[in-house]
């Protein structure tokens, strides 16, 4: 089983980094688009978790997604913006990249450093 998850997206630029960094770091890694594979909402509550943030503070604010549903208008708890995410996929930055019990958002492309 690999070591490090990494939820993407494959035509995201960032997301070509991370996988590119993880390739030539030769760490075992499992690779997720997550618009073929949904990410379940047990899943997404659990990364939240590990990077010990908001599930707020994942979503895609420049996505026309997040400014149709006046999302910066709302405060919402952890379990609608899952709901959300798990609905639009748009919503969720990326990548994510999971190791053990940690997470976190590997944007820019350099934070990936932290979790290897």
């Amino acid at each position: 089983m690999a070591e490090i998850t990494v939820y993407q997206k494959p035509t995201c630029t960032t997301c070509k980094k991370v996988y590119a960094a993880l390739k030539e770091s030769g760490v075992d890694f499992a690779a997720i688009d997550y618009y073929v594979e949904p990410i379940p909402k047990r899943k997404l509550k659990e990364l939240v978790q590990k990077m010990g943030i908001s599930a707020s503070e994942l979503f895609r604010k420049k996505e026309e997604i997040y400014k149709d549903l006046k999302l910066a208008e709302k405060n919402l708890s952890d379990d609608e913006a899952i709901e959300l995410m798990s609905v639009y996929p748009d919503l969720l930055e990326r990548p994510i990249v999971e190791k053990g019990d940690k997470a976190i958002l590997a944007r820019p492309a350099g934070r990936l450093k932290e979790i290897l």
